[in-house]
């Protein structure tokens, strides 16, 4: 494998790679979800000043990681090393509107956001809060 990363990782980038991780968690990035993540990117504060050319780098890390074994494991550690505290629970709403993207959440996205969750000590009434939030936003009549 080799390390695309030639800084250490910015908040961004730390919430760019959850977004990508539940989109690729299934295997199958779907254009909502790559459109949801490039819309976040492209619109939220947060990012305002985040080099779009950072994406494809974080792209590529979470596609190495999820390659080799124990590789969600390093993302998580990258991800509590880099990222404050203070936005764990903002890197799970982003996490939760990917998933939601295309109206369906399947085993193992679900199973990735409870590992976030976990990872992330996100509280249990937080997070019904947070997915609430993003099941409002991404219904479809």
């Amino acid at each position: 494998m080799t390390d695309p990363i030639s800084h250490p990782l910015t908040p961004q980038d730390c919430l760019v790679a959850v977004m990508i991780a539940v989109s690729a968690s299934d295997e199958d990035m779907r254009t909502a979800e790559l459109v949801k993540i490039e819309s976040t990117v492209n619109n939220l504060p947060i990012f305002a000043a985040y080099d779009l050319d950072r994406l494809r780098v974080m792209s590529q890390t979470v596609f190495d990681l999820f390659s080799v074994e124990d590789g969600l494991d390093a993302l998580f550690g990258l991800i509590r090393d880099n990222l404050p505290e203070q936005l764990f629970e903002t890197a799970y709403a982003l996490a939760c509107d990917v998933a939601a993207a295309d109206g369906r959440l399947n085993d193992r996205e679900l199973r990735l956001l409870e590992e976030i969750r976990y990872e992330l000590n996100i509280d249990r009434l937080h997070a019904a809060a947070i997915e609430r939030g993003a099941r409002a936003r991404h219904l479809t009549i």
